[in-house]
């Protein structure tokens, strides 16, 4: 019988129903990345190993092994065959630990939820050989693991996210800039977070983040409550990041919070989309192996990638 993990070990974040559904996808990046590793990804950068790209013409010190002789036997000209390299994917995960995401079950609040979504990534993605680093944030970085692919790195993340309890409010402007200023190769940027912050400088940041070439995944994560809002009975609210309260029958409020809860929905899903940035929104009472499951078939299909890959930045 496996023994239960206590409520701080880190390794309570490998959901094995998660990684038994998601462990056989690759995540590929459906943007050009740089790397050190030959890997999953295309690269910028012309090798000599995967597929065809175009000719150019010889010059002193190319290796002769890549002539093209049937383009010389037509001709009698020297010409290189090119070929775009893969390289490996470095991603950085952006994990909110503001105090917002404290809210729900003690055992599965949301910061469980996004970093155990967070800790499934970084195994699958160091699984394929890729670097992966980490953030973990509020008002200020509280946790920076610099992106490496060696498997022992895994559990310096499992730590990271462990040690970043949640704590005060977001600035998610600045948060999103240092993330855009210090990452230092173009790749894959995920943000876990539950949005509860000023939607303009959401938005710019994550523009930041693109203008840079960076592949941006958002995952949305709230709380079953702040979506359905079904408290019975006269309730006091609290605010986790600011001291306002609120005593009321929540069932006189249900019909325009849950308007007000679309509408902020629908500017974030958009907001991300113009700007080219991938969006889901991960309620807390979503079974967390179907959503990556999901979400990962649809990245791996190369249809889906080009079709997307059109979206501006708005």
């Amino acid at each position: 019988m496996a023994r239960e993990k206590r409520p701080d070990d880190p390794r309570r974040f490998l959901d094995p129903a998660v990684l038994s559904r998601v462990g056989r996808l690759d995540l590929r990046a459906r943007q050009v990345v740089e790397g050190y590793l030959t890997g999953l990804h295309a690269s910028p950068f012309f090798g000599h190993s995967v597929e065809f790209v175009q000719h150019r013409e010889y010059t002193p010190g190319d290796d002769i092994r890549h002539l093209d002789w049937k383009v010389w036997s037509k001709s009698d000209r020297f010409y290189i065959k090119q070929y775009e390299a893969e390289t490996n994917l470095r991603s950085t995960l952006l994990v909110d630990c503001s105090a917002s995401m404290s809210y729900g079950d003690a055992k599965w609040n949301k910061r469980e939820y996004a970093c155990t979504a967070a800790a499934c990534l970084a195994h699958l993605l160091i699984g394929q050989q890729d670097s992966v680093g980490m953030m973990a944030h509020d008002a200020d970085m509280r946790q920076v693991v610099p992106a490496q692919s060696s498997a022992r790195h895994l559990e310096v993340i499992l730590g990271a996210l462990e040690s970043a309890r949640p704590g005060n409010a977001t600035n998610i402007l600045g948060l999103l800039r240092r993330a855009a200023e210090n990452i230092p190769q173009r790749g894959l940027v995920v943000l876990f977070s539950d949005l509860l912050v000023d939607r303009p400088a959401l938005f710019q940041g994550l523009k930041m983040l693109r203008q840079r070439k960076h592949d941006v995944l958002v995952f949305h994560v709230l709380d079953a409550e702040e979506i359905d809002f079904n408290f019975r009975g006269t309730t006091r609210f609290e605010g986790m990041e600011a001291p306002d309260q609120l005593l009321c029958d929540p069932q006189a409020l249900r019909d325009a919070y849950k308007e007000v809860v679309n509408e902020y929905l629908t500017e974030v899903r958009r907001g991300c989309t113009k700007i080219g940035a991938d969006y889901l929104l991960c309620r807390t009472d979503d079974p967390l192996d179907t959503i990556l499951n999901k979400y990962l078939t649809f990245r791996s299909d190369p249809r889906a990638a080009r079709a997307r890959s059109g979206s501006g930045q708005g």
